[in-house]
């Protein structure tokens, strides 16, 4: 089938992952009414969405999803007929210093919603009806030096992160299944590219380069992850959520698994070359330090099914996005030091403390 819906909320929208699918529905579906539910974080940023100011089909909200009351509400008021929900905590390191922020917003905040998705449309039977839930491949553990995740691979959690992702994963297929609410799944590996928070891998090493500050890097650099462009993910939202089976779940990967020390030597080579810098000189910023506690070896998906059912595939090669991805930080520093300093969480707090 292909979905139409009316109404969309998006949640965690003014995110790294969420900005981008919000951009996405907004531009390419100009007949649908986007709402963006964003509790606005250290990583909720809406200079991500300027682009979308004055969009007719466009709407911004200020929440959060761990207030139930205030989601239920909503719902009531809006009448949503479909949800895309990306709204979550997740850097592993903040989830082990501060384990149960992950509980409410990642468990409890996905319950909250999936209740207030449930009580507005158990009267109306329509087929546009979905509630997406956007999981991670973290949920699966850790793989050997061979293999792949795919959709029936056993979860096994290893950090605070992963266990509350989990949690929610099993509290969407559970209300499917007891309630016949309509969702679907998916599973992505690690993203990066633009307006990606500097405290990930990636816009930390930019940053860090730049301003020829030590780059650390966990362990011997030795773990491996698979890398997708945040741009061919929300293509990827984006098929799912308009072409999904209901019920079912898709991994989707970029199949570019690299270790963590040979991305970031070419990360040093890239920024040497648009830093006009002699190459090795980023090199040398390079720092090894203890590594992450509960740190998972290897991630890597087989988005095989996504693949067949429905088309999708990844556009760049991560060469490629990882050369443009450092093109958009320094084109845009300006972005990079105000997420940095921290100086647009005080406009928010000015912004909206009286709504």
């Amino acid at each position: 089938m292909h979905r139409k819906p009316n109404k969309i909320l998006i949640t965690g929208g003014a995110g790294f992952i969420g900005s981008h699918v919000v951009r996405r529905f907004v531009k390419s579906y100009p007949s649908c009414q986007v709402f963006n539910l964003d509790k606005l974080t250290y990583a909720g940023n809406l200079s991500n969405l300027r682009d979308l100011e004055g969009k007719s089909n466009y709407q911004f909200i200020k929440g959060d999803i761990v207030d139930a009351s205030f989601i239920e509400a909503l719902f009531e008021k809006e009448k949503f007929d479909s949800v895309i929900h990306l709204a979550a905590e997740s850097h592993v390191d903040r989830s082990i210093e501060a384990p149960l922020d992950f509980v409410m917003t990642n468990v409890i905040g996905t319950v909250n919603l999936l209740n207030a998705a449930r009580n507005s449309w158990k009267s109306n039977d329509s087929d546009q009806h979905l509630f997406y839930h956007v999981s991670t491949d973290e949920v699966y553990g850790t793989l050997g030096n061979t293999g792949l995740f795919t959709e029936s691979t056993a979860y096994d959690p290893h950090s605070p992160y992963s266990a509350s992702k989990a949690s929610s994963d099993h509290f969407v297929r559970a209300y499917n299944d007891t309630y016949g609410l309509p969702v679907v799944i998916s599973n992505c590996s690690n993203n990066y590219g633009p307006f990606q928070f500097p405290e990930k891998l990636i816009p930390l090493a930019i940053h860090n380069i730049k301003h020829n500050r030590p780059v650390p890097i966990y362990g011997k650099g030795e773990n491996v992850r698979d890398w997708l462009y945040v741009v061919d993910h929300a293509a990827a939202i984006d098929l799912i959520f308009h072409r999904a089976v209901i019920g079912k779940t898709y991994n989707i990967g970029g199949h570019n698994e690299w270790k963590n020390i040979d991305l970031i030597h070419l990360l040093c080579k890239i920024m040497d070359r648009q830093l006009k810098r002699t190459e090795g000189t980023s090199a040398k910023l390079i720092t090894f330090v203890k590594d992450r506690a509960g740190h998972d070896l290897r991630y890597a998906i087989d988005s095989s099914l996504i693949r067949q059912e429905l088309n999708w595939e990844p556009s760049l090669q991560f060469e490629q996005g990882l050369e443009a991805t450092v093109t958009w930080y320094l084109e845009n520093s300006n972005w990079l030091d105000q997420v940095t300093s921290g100086d647009y969480l005080h406009y928010y707090e000015q912004q909206y403390q009286h709504r």
